[in-house]
């Protein structure tokens, strides 16, 4: 059985608890074996990271915890001398604080930025996982416990079963092409990596630009059907889950009485494409 931990992104709203939580945590307090204490200043070992899609009118803000991954093949454990950074039997990741004392390369070699080099005390350092907390009986991490909107979920099954969860709840890993075998997994992660493409159906009454409710709208690329949805009451549509820098796209709206319109997109990032007219 070993620990993971579930983060969904649609959930989290800055409020920066997580954050501050191990701050609390960490700043001032040592706990031999686990960790030595965090600098007031300059470490964000769960930093919150901001992303924004699209533009006016249609824009979205979207923020993700970022922490150690707790990988299963780590980067800092490959970097490590003389055991100063090991993986524990229940999947925890533990830089030993007194081995990796002028280890630099440990927190170097972090790919997620999450790990953390400590000038005072010449450490690296990262979010263990509150393994000293679990460790005395402890069911949930502090940022789990302190989190209002409930973003966090701390969960300690066996490998088989955390790869169904993940597949059930179609979970993602941060970088997965780097096959770090992350144990931090993300829900709705679309909302810090892919794009969408919205507009505005309008149509023309008495010489006046109104909303067109109830428009459907397909998005297609080479005469393939990706995607489709309709307008809402105010005329606004939004396709999601589309790859950035994906090339070209067509836009086909249709509504009643066989009015049509096409628009081309070329995909580099999040795009409103306007009020269409139909």
């Amino acid at each position: 059985m070993k620990w993971n931990m579930i983060i969904d992104v649609a959930k989290c709203e800055n409020c920066r608890n997580c954050f501050l939580a191990a701050k609390d945590e960490h700043v001032g307090n040592d706990f031999p074996g686990y960790a030595a204490p965090q600098p007031l200043h300059g470490h964000q070992w769960i930093d919150i990271r901001q992303h924004e899609r699209g533009k006016f009118p249609i824009l979205d803000v979207h923020y993700m915890p970022v922490m150690c991954n707790h990988c299963d093949d780590a980067p800092c454990i490959r970097a490590a001398r003389d055991g100063a950074a090991y993986k524990r039997a229940d999947g925890i990741v533990i830089i030993d604080p007194q081995k990796a004392k002028g280890q630099k390369q440990i927190a170097d070699a972090c790919p997620y930025g999450a790990a953390f080099w400590n000038e005072e005390l010449q450490i690296p350092q990262i979010w263990i996982f509150d393994a000293h907390l679990l460790d005395q009986g402890w069911k949930r991490t502090r940022a789990e416990q302190v989190c209002p909107t409930a973003v966090f979920r701390s969960l300690k099954v066996g490998d088989e079963d955390m790869q169904r969860i993940a597949q059930q709840e179609r979970l993602e890993t941060l970088r997965a092409e780097l096959n770090t075998k992350p144990r931090v997994y993300y829900k709705n992660l679309h909302l810090m990596n892919r794009c969408f493409i919205a507009g505005t159906v309008v149509t023309r009454q008495d010489d006046r630009e109104e909303c067109l409710p109830g428009a459907t709208v397909t998005l297609s690329k080479g005469g393939t059907v990706l995607a489709s949805t309709t307008s809402d009451e105010f005329g606004e549509f939004k396709i999601d889950l589309i790859e950035p820098d994906s090339g070209e796209y067509e836009v086909k709206l249709e509504a009643q009485r066989q009015q049509t319109a096409t628009r081309k997109v070329r995909l580099g990032a999040s795009q409103y494409i306007g009020a269409i007219e139909l």
